[in-house]
């Protein structure tokens, strides 16, 4: 890197200048609103300041061009000052920021996606930097680009644990091109942030975890010039000592300010301050051009080199054949990436890793930071990323999801060893609410393949449909039901077992699609037909072909998961079905917490196997009997 050349004294007025604008344009904009956090943004103004128009490197009429240099605002709370700060660039017209929380202006309370300089949403705090190391990772390992990545954090979220993950994250990467820049304002939201201004703490804290911390005063345009242009060979972290509130005087550093804008007549006292203090210079500050070495990149098309190559009556686990179907979809697809929680060999994304080993990142035992990590490597369309751990360990992340999703996030992940049939492990590893989880959440398509073949089918549609996609894979080895040919679309359900005169149709998914097969041969004898359904998908759930089967067997309904009650298939189908006159659906779930045991002696006790499936049948025609 260039060696630190001192700016001159135009410059660093100009900088003032520019900070003292960007409190200007937040403090009338918080009031307009008559909400929002003008204090948290007063706190970073000269940080935004240097940082936009002296240290990074942008286009600042195209803010998602590749190559440009990242910003995220970790602190999202600040939003109103980035606002400004785009304003200043000439990108957003100063009285656009006026509309500030509007319901009809694209500058909400929050950063978010809408704003084509917006990477990630942000606001649910601790979650930036975990963002930001995604994009740097891509920066330096995939697009091997100039490019760097900035995070502003709060001092508040980095009581966050999220924030210690990524953390340690970036410098076991050796990140070197990512800067995080801490606002250290000492006050929180109800109560002083737990370290105050005990600076050499926070830094002591970021070297503890391979970082160079470089201890600045906040609201000096020339240290933070000098800071951010030091030479890095690890991840930087620029320890900011400000004040909350700065240039508003009633609020410096005073409790009681947070999240509160300013009256319309204080406002007014303090814009003429600080006004007053911009000082007149000739010199104009405009961002320097990033250098053009980001590769292009098209992730359009991802598809699969050759149909799935398995033999009927072979045996698999869908959580193997995903990562089979994920080495091979990477062998034609260079920008298929996979990550992990530390369960590569229980995943099987180990198949992946093994073949393609510079596109795996192992992000171990850090769930929440590996789908920040995730959803920073999609950004700007520069891959297409797969992520694994067991389903139940997603829970923990679900913080990370719901803003992934926030975010306009495409990401595909992938959960294994879901339900009882896991078995010996016991309940802390079995995923039972996941389907309850995704099927929450706005964007996201869930996936349930029941064979090896429609689990290779799942993820090449997964690396093609937008939003957040959720592969359920389990433990248990079973038999292939399609052939290779079979198409496979996202909403769209298979019959795989029906008669000319079924009784009762059953919807299964995974293993207790399989049980439900047993039940049907197992029911033939007694001479009762059923109907079986594979939904393929749980969201969005093919509720015409579920109905228009349902109707050849009088509405009669079995679903069976190998999940709990709540949230799952059974109450998927509950709702496809709810305005079908005469309908009934007799649901089979996991009722409670579950134990170890062998997986055939759990899917008994807790009544999702065959024999519990044939006995829901029997009752349902001799309850229909006896009704007529």
């Amino acid at each position: 890197m260039e060696d630190y050349h001192k700016p001159d004294q135009q410059t660093l007025q100009a900088l003032r200048n520019i900070a003292n604008r960007l409190r200007i344009n937040s403090i009338k904009a918080t009031t307009a609103a008559g909400s929002g956090h003008p204090t948290s943004c007063c706190s970073v103004a000269e940080i935004m300041s240097v940082l936009f128009f002296h240290t990074m490197r942008y286009r600042p009429e195209d803010p998602r061009n590749p190559n440009n240099d990242r910003f995220i605002m970790s602190k999202g709370h600040a939003a109103p000052i980035l606002y400004a700060v785009w304003a200043e660039t000439g990108y957003l017209k100063e009285s656009e920021l006026l509309n500030l929380r509007r319901v009809d202006s694209i500058l909400e309370g929050h950063p978010v996606p809408k704003q084509q300089f917006v990477d990630v949403a942000t606001g649910s705090l601790g979650q930036g930097l975990g963002a930001a190391c995604g994009m740097a990772y891509t920066g330096k390992y995939f697009d091997k680009s100039s490019y760097r990545v900035y995070c502003l954090l709060g001092d508040g979220e980095m009581s966050e644990g999220a924030v210690w993950e990524a953390m340690a994250f970036a410098s076991y990467y050796q990140l070197d091109n990512l800067v995080a820049i801490l606002d250290i304002n000492r006050l929180g939201q109800s109560d002083p942030a737990p370290l105050q201004h005990h600076m050499e703490k926070y830094q002591r804290r970021c070297e503890a975890f391979g970082w160079n911390a470089i201890i600045v005063d906040g609201h000096s345009v020339e240290e933070l010039c000098k800071a951010l242009s030091q030479p890095r060979h690890q991840p930087t972290a620029i320890i900011a000592k400000t004040i909350k509130g700065k240039g508003i005087p009633v609020a410096e550093d005073k409790m009681g300010w947070h999240g509160k804008p300013l009256p319309k007549d204080m406002m007014d006292g303090v814009i003429r301050d600080l006004q007053s203090r911009i000082l007149n210079t000739s010199k104009q500050l405009y961002p320097d051009m990033p250098m053009d070495d980001a590769p292009p990149v098209s992730l359009r098309n991802i598809r699969m080199p050759s149909a799935p190559n398995y033999k009927p009556g072979d045996k698999i686990a869908t959580r193997k054949a995903y990562g089979m179907a994920l080495a091979k979809l990477g062998r034609y697809n260079e920008r298929v990436i996979a990550l992990d929680g530390d369960t590569k060999n229980s995943t099987f994304t180990e198949i992946f890793k093994n073949e393609h080993p510079n596109r795996y990142i192992e992000c171990y035992i850090a769930e929440q930071n590996m789908v920040s990590v995730a959803v920073g490597c999609a950004t700007r369309d520069r891959n297409v990323v797969f992520a694994a751990t067991f389903a139940t360990f997603f829970s923990r992340a679900y913080d990370q999801l719901r803003m992934a999703a926030i975010s306009e996030s495409n990401i595909n992940l992938c959960g294994s060893h879901c339900g009882v049939s896991i078995g010996e492990d016991g309940p802390s590893q079995m995923g039972l609410e996941d389907l309850a989880m995704f099927r929450a959440i706005p964007t996201a398509t869930v996936f349930y393949p029941s064979d090896g073949v429609s689990t290779e089918k799942a993820v090449e549609l997964a690396a093609n449909t937008k939003g957040i996609c959720f592969i359920r894979t389990s433990r248990p080895e079973n038999t292939i039901l399609y052939n290779n040919n079979e198409d496979f679309h996202v909403g769209q359900a298979k019959v795989v077992y029906k008669t000319s005169d079924d009784h009762v149709t059953v919807i299964g998914a995974g293993v207790t699609l399989h049980e439900a097969l047993t039940a049907a041969e197992q029911l033939k004898r007694e001479r009762i037909n059923i109907r079986v359904i594979d939904p393929f998908t749980i969201k969005p759930l093919d509720a015409k072909t579920i109905i228009d089967n349902a109707r050849a067997t009088r509405g009669r309904i079995i679903t069976v998961e190998d999940h709990y009650y709540e949230g799952g298939l059974g109450e998927a189908v509950c709702s496809a079905v709810v305005n079908e006159p005469g309908f009934m659906v007799h649901r089979l779930a996991v009722a409670h917490v579950p134990r170890s045991g062998k997986p055939q002696e759990l899917l008994k006790i807790f009544g999702i196997d065959h024999d519990a499936i044939a006995q829901a049948v029997r009752k349902i025609l001799s309850t229909s009997a006896n009704a007529k």
